[in-house]
């Protein structure tokens, strides 16, 4: 896929991650539209990215909140035309056991980045199904693929974009929609700070595996690149998280055994 001119989607726009796609991708030369909660952080990284005017679009989005979704998904095709990629980029993660995490808890992170994902997803697809060209990408986790102590409410959420998205893209092969599941491990971004607690509080602390995981640019740039080549799922980060999905697929027991020893924090 060529990028240049192509109208990109890009939820969780306003740090970490998402952020540096903001930059990759400005790169490629493609028209964004940039969601999240806060407006004056988007504002911040379009400057910041010095996108330049007619080009972008800033558009206030809260996953757990879908009944504008049709909405902004019209404000996306007034001004632009079509929708080319949508990048389900936005969420939030988890640090608390699975005994201490409050129902109410699994369900905001089960409602954002599940839900959020999905419901976006399905009013963006007709339209891409319309005009026979389209692609989704949603940005899982490597704990997608394998769960991990201290985020059982999160890897649920993720595993289930697996399913989802599997399935969506047989369904709409014929369509010429594709469907792309980024699967991150450690990248340096506040992901972990803004983790919930079993109360569903922020954490408010940086994790050291996170701090010291791979840059947000190097991530983005990997995510630009899987877009390009029109993969369904690629693995980004570094030597422990591609050997842990690794076991996990081929030796499920002595990978059962090795992550309750790992350092997940």
């Amino acid at each position: 896929m060529n990028l240049n001119g192509k109208i990109v989607w890009l939820t969780g726009a306003s740090s970490g991650i998402g952020e540096a796609l903001v930059k990759a991708l400005a790169k490629e030369g493609a028209k964004l539209v940039l969601s999240a909660r806060r407006e004056q952080e988007l504002m911040a990284v379009a400057d910041n990215a010095q996108l330049t005017t007619g080009n972008y679009l800033i558009l206030p989005l809260d996953l757990a909140d879908q009944s504008n979704f049709e909405a902004k998904k019209n404000e996306v095709i007034a001004k632009f035309g079509r929708i080319d990629v949508v990048i389900n980029n936005g969420g939030i993660s988890q640090r608390s056991l699975a005994k201490d995490t409050s129902l109410d808890a699994d369900r905001k992170l089960m409602e954002v980045n599940y839900f959020g994902t999905v419901g976006l997803s399905k009013v963006v697809l007709p339209h891409m199904i319309a005009q026979k060209d389209g692609m989704l990408v949603s940005i899982s986790s490597a704990v997608g693929k394998f769960g991990s102590p201290w985020r059982s409410g999160y890897s649920a959420s993720k595993h289930a974009l697996h399913g989802f998205f599997d399935s969506l893209r047989a369904e709409v092969y014929n369509d010429n929609v594709r469907a792309l599941i980024v699967c991150p491990g450690f990248i340096q971004t506040n992901v972990s700070k803004n983790a919930l607690t079993g109360t569903g509080e922020k954490l408010g602390t940086m994790d050291t595996a996170t701090e010291n995981g791979l840059t947000a640019d190097d991530c983005a740039n990997q995510i630009v690149a899987a877009i390009k080549a029109e993969k369904e799922e690629v693995v980004i980060g570094g030597a422990k998280e591609k050997f842990g999905v690794f076991m996990k697929r081929h030796f499920p027991a002595i990978f059962s055994n090795m992550i309750r020893k790992m350092a997940v924090r």
